[in-house]
């Protein structure tokens, strides 16, 4: 699910014989993308291919186009179809327009998009709209927008602002945006690596090869997991109350609450 997904993997809406394909990837996230992996003209044929995926029983989440282009009303209608999991909402800036979108289709969760300099300004009040289930970083859009052309340490406050206003809001960490070398794996595992330091809990795919190592670099590292565990247990046994030693460490209260997050954070749900 959105909420809790690491991998985030995009599938055009025009190339349906593409989506089961990502699906059986295992990225805890597939999106059905109607919005710039589709050109104009292939918007209509589009929309009609991800109706007749989750017709057929798919499952999914679906990106629509942005609330001021001319396609976005008729996105909005494939919202209530079964499978749909989630919404993503591109150049997301405006509560309002989330509030709208809402609207459309209450029971849905949205994933905020933020793409521009007024979104990462507004990243707060993006976060808090009821409704909202993540916050997801269109990172190459941003650096359209700001001109910022150093993809590292010119993109710390965007990423950042992401983190501290999920944290506020009480979401997940943001999922980050995408990595374009395709060939370099190398240059995927940084990215997430630097991601991951910063806060962020995953990553947006845009090739099926990318969906294991996202998963595994935002996932447990190796012996977290039980230490995690061993932790856990111990503050929940009989008379652990407050701070205490483990292997002559002191464990207090933040420590417990940091590994309860990342066994949470292992245990994805099904994948949609």
């Amino acid at each position: 699910m959105i909420d809790t997904a690491r991998s985030v993997l995009f599938v055009p809406g025009d190339r349906p014989e593409r989506f089961a394909k990502a699906v059986a990837t295992g990225a805890d996230c597939v999106v059905l993308d109607l919005e710039d992996a589709v050109l104009a003209d292939a918007k209509p044929a589009a929309r009609q291919a991800v109706r007749d995926w989750f017709l057929g029983g798919g499952r999914g989440a679906i990106r629509v186009n942005a609330a001021e282009t001319p396609w976005h009303a008729e996105d909005l209608a494939l919202l209530s179809l079964p499978g749909v999991s989630a919404v993503l909402l591109p150049k997301a800036a405006d509560p309002g327009e989330i509030a709208r979108l809402r609207a459309a289709a209450p029971e849905l969760p949205v994933a905020a998009l933020v793409e521009t300099a007024r979104g990462i300004c507004r990243a707060s009040e993006l976060a808090a709209v009821p409704g909202v289930a993540r916050l997801l970083f269109g990172s190459v859009d941003y650096q359209n927008d700001t001109g910022i052309e150093d993809d590292g340490q010119g993109l710390l406050h965007a990423r950042s602002a992401l983190v501290v206003a999920s944290a506020a809001a009480g979401l997940a960490g943001p999922v980050d945006g995408v990595t374009l070398a395709l060939g370099d794996p190398g240059q995927l595992a940084r990215d997430c690596a630097a991601a991951r330091a910063l806060g962020m809990a995953g990553k947006l795919c845009i090739h099926p090869r990318q969906v294991a190592d996202v998963a595994a670099a935002f996932g447990p590292r190796p012996g977290e997991a039980e230490e995690a565990r061993r932790i856990v247990a111990a503050a929940d046994a009989e008379g652990a109350q407050g701070a205490f030693q483990l292997d002559g460490r002191l464990i207090d209260r933040p420590v417990v609450e940091r590994a309860r997050r990342l066994l949470a954070r292992g245990n994805q749900r099904e994948p949609a």
